[in-house]
């Protein structure tokens, strides 16, 4: 069934989407009863790819759910590994090493781009929020508030284990190297948002610089993240030479990952106390990469860089992941500008990246599209500079 030439499941998730973003409604029900409401509408009316009615719904769940699988069990198990490393003592013992002046906040941006590149976005946008709360006296600016989100994804946008976004292309087989260029692009938008932001955060509150005392790095911890990630990426690199995709694999990602976390345990115990809110956000992410596999990816428009740069404004409005799966299900992207273009673009409004949504649960403030938009202005004004100087030193290569 089709709306002015337009599949009808576009515009089902597009409601979902909608209420999600704007709605006063819970987020997880939304998600779980949108992605319910789609998969009834294909069984009914419209088939699978790989056929109609229930049959078509197995086949389909059939080639989804080690993908799935997977990326449930990397959310939960970095939620731990998050854990392990603000408890290892190098959030705290970093307001010792910031500047002073205005270069101390500058600093810390970057420390948050690089902590991204091998944590979770989500993770070093909480660590740069934390250490900013303490360094500013809990005066942080709304400009600096999203220059850190806007860090955060610039640091994760080249790095598979970086960014919820990039870890499902390593899921749907895509290589470390094919995303690892749109750092061209995130160091540009970095220097273009940082400074400004910088600036506006020294004008209305300088930096304290002093650590608290005692405070002390944890060297164990610290070797947990760092086996806890070997095993990560060891794993996907064995694999990637037994298996052409992840569907003819069972869900060896998370397992190696978990199998880590099982083993480290008895040398610092992970604090189970964040999954059950882990959970939660994981049921929702999935509850829209599910609803996002079932849309008909050859109505989208054709895999350009044109297109893929809209992808980014549409990324600041509407969740990053579904539009990350969409683009996977799609193919025929250079996976670097997508990478870049569906996690740094996340940063233009709050709401548009899950390190904006999780740092406005410490700064309710940030709760404004007009405040972020006027005083974020860099992160727009990054993005652009950093997706046009990208296409003119690599060009457009689809992987």
């Amino acid at each position: 069934m089709r709306v002015a030439g337009i599949p009808l499941e576009f515009f089902l998730f597009a409601i979902v989407l909608g209420m999600i973003a704007f709605a006063r409604v819970s987020t997880l029900a939304t998600a779980l009863a949108g992605a319910a409401a789609i998969t009834l509408y294909k069984v009914v009316f419209a088939p699978y790819r790989e056929g109609a009615g229930l049959a078509g719904l197995m086949g389909h769940a059939g080639a989804e759910w080690v993908g799935l699988a997977n990326l449930l069990a990397l959310l939960l198990g970095f939620a731990l590994l998050a854990r392990h490393f603000e408890d290892s003592g190098i959030p705290a013992k970093l307001p010792d090493y910031l500047p002073d002046g205005w270069t101390g906040p500058l600093v810390l941006l970057a420390a948050v781009f690089v902590i991204s590149s091998f944590l979770d976005n989500i993770a070093a946008a909480m660590i740069g929020g934390t250490v900013a709360h303490a360094v500013f006296r809990g005066r942080v600016h709304i400009g600096y508030l999203a220059a850190i989100v806007a860090a955060s994804n610039a640091g994760g946008c080249g790095s598979v284990v970086g960014d919820t976004t990039t870890t499902m292309m390593w899921l749907a087989g895509v290589s470390p190297g094919q995303v690892f260029h749109a750092y061209t692009a995130g160091v540009v938008a970095l220097a273009v948002c940082a400074v400004p932001a910088s600036l506006a955060q020294h004008a209305h509150c300088p930096i304290v610089k002093d650590a608290p005392a005692g405070a002390r790095i944890d060297w164990p911890r610290v070797a947990i993240v760092g086996l806890i990630l070997l095993a990560a990426i060891g794993a996907n690199l064995l694999l990637n030479l037994r298996f052409r995709h992840w569907s003819e694999a069972a869900p060896f990602l998370g397992l190696a990952l978990w199998a880590a976390i099982g083993v480290t345990a008895g040398l610092r115990r992970p604090d189970w106390s964040v999954l059950p809110g882990a959970a939660k956000g994981a049921a929702f992410l999935l509850a829209l990469v599910w609803a996002a596999s079932s849309m008909p990816v050859e109505a989208l428009p054709a895999p350009s860089w044109q297109s893929a740069l809209a992808l980014g404004f549409v990324s600041a409005v509407f969740d990053n992941i579904p539009l990350t799966a969409l683009a996977l299900g799609q193919g025929g992207f250079d996976w670097g500008f997508l990478a870049y273009a569906v996690g740094f673009g996340g940063s233009m409004i709050w709401f548009g990246s899950s390190a904006g949504v999780a740092l406005s649960n410490l700064y309710p403030e940030a709760r404004s599209v007009k405040l972020w938009v006027c005083h974020g202005w860099h992160v727009i004004a990054g993005y652009v500079a950093g997706f046009f100087v990208m296409l003119a030193l690599l060009g457009w290569h689809p992987g």
